[in-house]
């Protein structure tokens, strides 16, 4: 057998990291998530640092934490840094895009490090599955034709045939790249999913599944302002509530449990095959960020509660020494995928990297991460929505930068977020420890976060995008 494994990440886009069976949803069926998990390692403390599609995806390629790269929100900067396709492609891997693109800057084609791409990202004209779209439905004009929001609560069912639908497609190439790949060299495959992001528009076998279910509620703290009765299909602030919260959770459900479905076709009928086991196969799962889905009156992403922040992340890497049926609960992100993928390929890890490899993780040595992680993201839809945030998984402490407010939360106790312990007498200690935290993790940052040792709330709209504290000299050769 060769030495060096064949990769496969798999990322679907805006996934809760509640939302599927291993992680206790009481609703939705996932039996191919839920068995990467439980023959690999679910890591049930996993966090995006900034949780929107273009930083979030910054983390995952470079490995670097916002602050580093200098990607603090919804916006991109160049890329001065190698990203984990291209150390894996110098290592000698052929390295593959199969999807949706990832979200970065222009000058690079959306192409940060990938030798081949084969994009299709929904909504993009002219990528490969426009093209494929528009020849099988000429007069649909591409998926806008649907008249459903790309951001928004909306939900309907996919109203064409199955095999047309975004999730079959990606599907379907991707199983021609592991059918068509040259042996000799090994394989990187990042099946980039679109789902669950809206539009919500699941086949329809999946919809009325959800549709006839008992579904969860939404969670609402006692501390979340009350949103406008009446908002835009693509509002972040919303009271989502009866037929219009239905519709949207069984639409989003459907289209998580029709990606599990599709991912038989690609992880049971392929990679576990015989023709497949010349290498061995590293698989991890997970996604840029997550989905408020009406929880504490907010739809969408940028939020630093769990629905948006928390990411499924399950990584099996069988016949390398892991440890099967594993739940850490060691608080880890997604710059930490760089490390830990390129020490299971055997390749050298960067030195300026934030990411920490979690291979010992996977074969059962209780080796600390981190004790605080630090999330962030610059003010989006608003300016009450720019945060700062650190929690050690069972604590979470948020600072509101614009406006100045803080919660407190006690994840062990309170995992939906509902009582805010900011004002606490009992909790007193914990706040200060973690306000100090904070603190120091800003106290060298450019928008003025910190004066005279104490967190300061900033009166200007600051920036997606920074000039790196932290700038990383990371050599390519």
């Amino acid at each position: 057998m060769n030495t060096q494994p064949n990769i496969l990440v798999i990322m679907p886009d805006q996934m809760r990291g509640d939302c599927f069976g291993l992680a206790g949803h009481p609703s939705l069926i996932t039996p191919n998530i839920d068995a990467l998990g439980a023959m690999g390692c679910r890591f049930s403390r996993a966090y995006s640092t900034c949780p929107s599609c273009i930083p979030a995806r910054r983390a995952f390629l470079t490995g670097l934490h916002p602050s580093s790269s200098g990607s603090v929100g919804y916006a991109t900067p160049a890329y001065d840094t190698p990203t984990l396709p291209g150390l894996l492609g110098q290592a000698g891997y052929h390295s593959v895009l199969v999807g949706r693109h990832m979200h970065q800057d222009a000058a690079t084609d959306q192409n940060p490090g990938y030798e081949t791409c084969i994009l299709g990202s929904t909504y993009e004209e002219g990528d490969c599955y426009a093209e494929m779209l528009d020849r099988e439905v000429p007069l649909l004009g591409g998926i806008r034709g649907l008249g459903v929001d790309f951001n928004g609560w909306q939900a309907k069912s996919w109203p064409l045939a199955e095999h047309l639908h975004p999730t079959n497609w990606v599907v379907r190439q991707a199983r021609e790249v592991i059918a068509d790949h040259d042996d000799d060299r090994a394989l990187f495959l990042t099946a980039s999913f679109y789902a669950p992001h809206p539009p919500l528009i699941p086949p329809d076998f999946y919809y009325q599944r959800y549709l006839n279910m008992a579904l969860p509620d939404k969670a609402v703290g006692e501390w979340a302002g009350h949103p406008p009765e009446r908002g835009a299909a693509d509002s972040a602030h919303v009271n989502l509530k009866g037929e219009t919260l239905r519709m949207a959770q069984a639409a989003y459900y459907g289209l998580i449990n029709h990606l599990d479905d599709q991912l038989t076709w690609l992880i049971l009928d392929f990679v576990s095959t015989s023709q497949s086991q010349k290498r061995p196969w590293v698989i991890a799962f997970t996604s840029d960020h997550g989905e408020m889905l009406g929880d504490h009156y907010t739809f969408r992403k940028c939020e630093p509660l769990e629905g948006s922040c928390r990411i499924p992340f399950l990584i099996r890497s069988e016949g390398l020494g892991q440890k099967p049926s594993q739940d850490v609960r060691e608080v880890v992100c997604l710059e930490d995928l760089l490390p830990t993928l390129l020490e299971l390929s055997g390749t050298a890890i960067p030195d300026a990297v934030d990411g920490k490899s979690l291979v010992p993780l996977l074969r059962g040595e209780g080796t600390p991460v981190r004790q605080w992680l630090h999330c962030e993201h610059s003010p989006c839809y608003s300016r009450e929505q720019a945060f700062q945030m650190v929690t050690d998984g069972r604590w979470k402490y948020i600072w509101r930068p614009m406006t100045g407010e803080e919660l407190l939360f006690d994840l062990e106790q309170d995992p939906t977020e509902l009582t805010n312990l900011a004002s606490d007498p009992s909790v007193s200690s914990i706040r200060a420890e973690v306000r100090s935290e904070l603190t120091t993790c800003l106290c060298a940052r450019p928008e003025g976060f910190v004066r005279e040792g104490q967190l300061r709330v900033v009166d200007e709209w600051y920036p997606p995008v920074m000039q790196p504290i932290f700038p990383p000299v990371i050599q390519q050769s």
